[in-house]
């Protein structure tokens, strides 16, 4: 019985100690959690106050070890040997990496959402780390870049305005520039592209290369406009009587003066609903991180809203006025409450489904 009453009272410190902050750091996280859903973004600053209390709960554990002073400093002297060789090799990728999350988190540039392209790779962003940055492709799939690599190398945001629709086509000399103009731009007007014009891009040596252009305000059509565009242009072209064949076209059969302009074809398939674009699809993931970026600066605004009627309700004189301000107060605030409780249901949907 004594042995385990010494047992007891030389191990109780450390349980203590341990079970303090364990609580603390699941308390910590929940409260975190709670705020990054209500507020812009903290997924920065609650990965670094976890990481410290963890870091600080470890150390505190091991002082309160039933152990002589002299283990207990070999013990920290080796902790500290060991993290500073991990941080001495992982300097130029992990640390490297954080610095960097923090820096394009301060440079907020793009969001969850928003279409961005870095080094030939294309998509959507789905979501922003302290260490890397996920992004959805166009053929769906999810494709992760270290921090580093988005604060080093050039980054091309989609504006959310609109942003600029081309594709070019090469053409024979024999053809008057004016007439094939016309036909480039009907194609962009045909296709929904506002303002559109078109550029020579190079003479070469049998042909021209054109470039039509055309604003597109609704971004999230942006991949399957580039292809309606280019469908657009083939037929206008054809429609135009001009062909679209390089000058070097040869046939082992013998053609005469035939032209090679295919008959018009009526589709006898429904017309498909424009609304149900294949971007809801392929961007399915980013759409969802999009909603919920929205909804966080709504429940922003919200709050920015009470706090200003909090002050006006100080400053107020009248007893109706300062129950006007309070009415008001009251409907926000059961405002964003409603808000929150859809936003938590559609996160952890979204955890789950992801």
């Amino acid at each position: 019985m004594e042995i385990l009453n010494r047992i007891f009272e030389n191990w109780f410190s450390t349980f203590l100690t341990a079970f303090i902050f364990y609580g603390l750091f699941v308390l910590s996280k929940k409260i975190l959690e709670r705020q990054s859903k209500g507020k812009t973004d903290k997924a920065l600053i609650r990965s670094i106050v976890l990481f410290l209390i963890a870091f600080i709960g470890i150390l505190s554990v091991i002082l309160a070890l039933p152990m002589e002073s002299e283990q207990k400093g070999q013990l920290t002297s080796l902790i500290g040997i060991v993290l500073s060789a991990v941080l001495g090799l992982s300097a130029t990728t992990f640390i490297g990496n954080a610095f960097a999350g923090i820096a394009l988190k301060l440079r907020n540039s793009f969001k969850p959402g928003d279409f961005i392209e870095v080094n030939g790779i294309f998509g959507r962003v789905t979501e922003r780390g302290l260490f890397h940055t996920e992004i959805q492709t166009i053929d769906r799939d999810l494709t992760t870049l270290p921090n580093m690599s988005l604060a080093n190398n050039s980054v091309k945001v989609t504006r959310q305005s609109g942003t600029i629709v081309s594709v070019e086509c090469s053409l024979g000399y024999d053809v008057n520039r004016i007439k094939i103009e016309e036909a480039l731009l009907k194609a962009a007007i045909d296709c929904g592209l506002i303002e559109p014009f078109v550029h020579i891009i190079s003479l070469g040596d049998f042909s021209i290369v054109y470039r039509v252009n055309g604003l597109l305000e609704n971004i999230k059509s942006i991949v399957s406009s580039k292809s309606r565009l280019t469908g657009h242009v083939i037929d206008c072209l054809h429609e135009a009587g001009i062909e679209i064949v390089s000058p070097n076209f040869m046939n082992q059969k013998q053609v005469g003066e035939a032209v090679f302009i295919p008959k018009k074809h009526r589709s006898k398939m429904k017309d498909i609903n424009k609304e149900n674009l294949p971007e809801d699809i392929i961007f399915d993931k980013a759409e969802e991180a999009e909603g919920i970026e929205k909804r966080k600066e709504i429940i922003a605004e919200l709050d920015a809203k009470i706090k200003k009627g909090n002050q006006e309700l100080k400053s107020a004189e009248n007893k109706e006025h300062k129950e006007s301000i309070e009415k008001k107060i009251e409907k926000t605030k059961e405002l964003k409450e409603k808000i929150v409780d859809k936003l938590d249901a559609r996160v952890d949907e979204h955890d789950k489904t992801n």
